[in-house]
C-alpha cells in the first residue's frame, strides 16, 4: 500500500509573538468598535508566535498585489528545494525517482504551476505528473495526500512528492477591519512543507482508506475576494462550529473500515483554531491530547493552511513514533466547508533493493 513518509517543514525567519501582534493591531485599528472583540479572539488562538517572509512592519505597507505575488514567486522559489531535498531524503529517493509532483497553496497564483519550474531546476524528470492544487485552501494538505494515495493505487510502482507553499501573511490586508481579517491577522502564519508518498516501501503512514466530504450549502463560509488589492479572506462566525456535522462523517468512513474513530492511536488534525481542535475531541469523544502534534503546530506556527497537516505528521514521526500496526486518522478542513479524510496503520519496512532510472524512467533492480 501506498505510505506516507516523514515529511519536513521550513518556517521563514521572521517571527512576531501574540503579544507583537495584539500591539500592532491596538495602533492600526484603535478607535475601531469592533476591536476589543477582536483582540480577544486572537489571545484566545493558542498561537504564541508564528513566521512571516517579511518584517511586520514591511508587510503592513502592502504594496499592492502585483508586488505582493512577485515575492510570492520569488519566496516560493528560495524555500521550496531545501525542504523538498529533506522530504526527498526522508523518503530515501532521489528526484528521478518521482512520478508526480502535487503542489498546494492559496496565498499566490503562478502560471505556469511552481512545478514546473521545480522539475527544470532540481532534476525531476521531464515527464513528471503536475497536480497544482490553489483553491481548497487549508484542506489542500489532506487532499494532496489522498491524491498521492490515488495516484499510487492507480500507478502502482510510483512515486509522489507533495509540496506545500503558504505564505499567509502575503495576504494581510491592512484596511480591513471586519472581525474575520483582525482575527485572521493574528492567526494565519507562513511555512514550507513537503513530504513523498512511495508506492512500497520506506517508513511511515500506510495510507489504506480516503474520503471527501463537503457540507452542503457552506461555500460562503470561507472563502478570497479578489480585489485590486489582493485577496481578502472571508470568515463565517459559524465555521467553528463545523465539527459537529463533521464528526459523525469521520466515524462513518472509521465504522466503514471496521474501525473506531474515537479509538485510535494517533491522529493528525489541522489546527484551524482551538474550537476547532476542542469540538472534535468533544465530538469523537476522545482526550484532546491526542491532537497534540496539532495543538503545537498551532501554538508555535499559528495556522500555516495546507502545510498544517503535514507539519503535525514531521512531529508524529519525531517525537512520538508509533508502534508497527498502530492504526490513525489524517484530517484536513477547508473552504467548501470541505474536509479530507485518511486512515493509515503505521508501517516500518526493511530497505528494498537498489533501483534506478532508465532514459524514459522505467525503473529496473541493480
Amino acid at each position: 500500500m501506498p505510505r506516507l513518509c516523514k515529511p519536513a517543514m521550513s518556517a521563514p525567519e521572521h517571527v512576531i509573538t501574540v503579544e507583537e501582534t495584539l500591539e500592532f493591531a491596538e495602533k492600526a485599528h484603535a478607535g475601531k468598535p469592533q476591536l476589543p472583540l477582536a483582540l480577544r479572539l486572537i489571545r484566545n488562538t493558542g498561537v504564541k508566535k508564528r513566521h512571516m517572509v517579511q518584517p511586520i512592519e514591511k508587510t503592513l505597507q502592502h504594496p499592492g498585489f502585483e508586488e505582493r505575488n512577485r515575492i510570492y514567486e520569488v519566496e516560493s522559489k528560495k524555500r521550496t528545494p531545501q525542504v523538498i531535498e529533506q522530504a526527498l531524503a526522508n523518503a530515501e529517493l532521489t528526484p528521478p525517482y518521482i512520478d508526480a509532483i502535487i503542489y498546494v497553496s492559496c496565498t499566490g497564483f503562478l502560471m505556469p504551476s511552481l512545478t514546473a519550474w521545480l522539475i527544470n531546476k532540481m532534476g525531476f524528470r521531464s515527464d513528471t505528473r503536475q497536480i497544482p492544487i490553489s483553491q481548497l485552501g487549508c484542506a489542500a494538505g489532506g487532499a494532496a495526500i489522498n491524491r498521492a494515495h490515488d495516484f499510487c493505487v492507480a500507478r502502482p510502482g510510483s512515486n509522489v512528492l507533495i509540496v506545500s507553499c503558504e505564505l499567509c501573511s502575503l495576504c494581510y490586508q491592512p484596511g480591513a477591519d471586519d472581525i474575520g481579517s483582525l482575527l485572521s491577522d493574528g492567526l494565519f502564519g507562513d511555512a514550507v512543507a513537503a513530504a513523498v508518498v512511495r508506492s512500497a516501501g520506506g517508513t511511515g503512514i500506510e495510507l489504506e482508506r480516503n474520503a471527501s466530504y463537503l457540507i452542503p450549502d457552506t461555500e460562503d463560509w470561507i472563502s478570497y475576494a479578489v480585489k485590486d488589492t489582493g485577496f481578502h479572506f472571508q470568515l463565517d462566525r459559524r465555521v467553528p462550529g463545523t465539527m459537529e456535522p463533521l464528526a459523525p462523517v469521520l466515524r462513518e468512513l472509521a465504522k466503514d473500515h471496521s474501525w473506531d474513530a474515537g479509538k485510535l492511536d494517533f491522529y493528525i488534525i489541522h489546527a484551524g483554531g482551538p474550537r476547532i481542535l476542542d469540538d472534535l475531541a468533544k465530538f469523537l469523544e476522545v482526550d484532546r491530547d491526542v491532537f497534540r502534534h496539532s495543538w503545537s503546530t498551532l501554538s508555535e506556527y499559528g495556522n500555516i493552511a495546507s502545510a498544517v497537516v503535514l507539519e503535525a505528521a514531521r512531529r508524529l514521526f519525531e517525537d512520538d513514533t508509533p508502534a508497527p500496526g498502530a492504526t490513525g486518522l489524517i484530517a484536513g478542513f477547508g473552504p467548501g466547508i470541505t474536509a479530507e479524510m485518511a486512515l493509515g496503520t503505521w508501517a516500518e519496512t526493511s530497505p528494498l533493493p537498489a533501483l534506478e532510472r532508465t532514459a524514459h524512467g522505467r525503473k529496473r533492480t541493480v
